[in-house]
């Protein structure tokens, strides 16, 4: 029984202290494989190195964050374009457009958006999508670029019944971690109404540790609390999420 998680920021600076551990604790719970998306250039060179410790566990993608889209985000454009001419990535994220934080840059968030959009087309690749309180964004730009080279995943979903059917229609599968087992999380209400085959696991860590560790920070041991869940909230067996969702990932990043 092997889980997957398909969302990690392990080289993160909130792991430089007990990087190790972390990954031994995730291996102790039977979680080996770890899917790494890019935020900018400054994180580049961490990346490069957590997959050479971890070669056969870590995948990277590459990708510009959308909270990392300010007035040089053509030179960010640029370096990811390098990267991915350079070498071989297992998919292009997180990718999309965040505006909680910044409302202003929704017009260059849009073009990152797209431009990475083709990218991944060009390459072949899934994308991985975070969205923030930006639902009719997002799908407006997934309208323009729909095509059969489209598909990916929707990242930390947290939508609604309607958003996540029009998210799947995209080709998307949809990335569950912790919010699901939030009280106020609300995507625990309707996800059985989805089918297993368009869920894929992931953490977000170090961000959005499920319950009990809520408010602390997350790492990818604690993807079982999410399996947990979602065995209850399907009821089936922690084996078959495994099963599945593990299946689910290979579809998306080939890996």
């Amino acid at each position: 029984m092997i889980f997957t998680d398909t969302h990690t920021h392990l080289y993160s600076e909130a792991f430089d202290e007990d990087r190790e551990l972390v990954m031994q604790r995730a291996f102790d719970e039977n979680i080996k494989r770890f899917f790494v998306p890019a935020i900018d250039s400054s994180y580049t060179k961490s990346m490069l190195e957590l997959e050479a410790q971890y070669p056969e566990h870590v995948h990277l993608m590459m990708g510009l964050h959308p909270t990392s889209v300010k007035d040089n985000y053509l030179e960010e454009l640029a370096h990811v374009d390098k990267m991915m001419n350079e070498r071989s990535f297992c998919g292009v994220g997180e990718i999309g457009i965040d505006l909680y934080w910044d409302k202003s840059t929704l017009e260059i968030q849009k073009i990152a958006f797209k431009h990475q959009i083709q990218l991944a087309k060009q390459y072949k690749l899934p994308i991985v999508i975070h969205c923030r309180e930006a639902f009719d964004e997002i799908f407006e730009v997934l309208e323009t670029e729909f095509d059969d080279d489209l598909f990916g995943i929707f990242h930390c979903f947290t939508g609604t019944l309607e958003q996540a059917h029009r998210a799947i229609s995209f080709n998307m599968k949809l990335g569950i971690g912790g919010v699901v087992t939030f009280k106020n999380g609300k995507i625990d209400q309707f996800l059985n109404e989805i089918d297993l085959k368009h869920i894929v696991l992931e953490t977000d860590s170090p961000y959005l540790a499920p319950v009990p560790f809520r408010g602390k920070r997350n790492e990818s041991s604690y993807l079982i609390r999410v399996v947990d869940k979602l065995s209850l909230i399907y009821n089936v067996s922690k084996l078959e999420i495994a099963k599945i969702t593990t299946a689910n990932s290979l579809e998306i990043f080939k890996v």
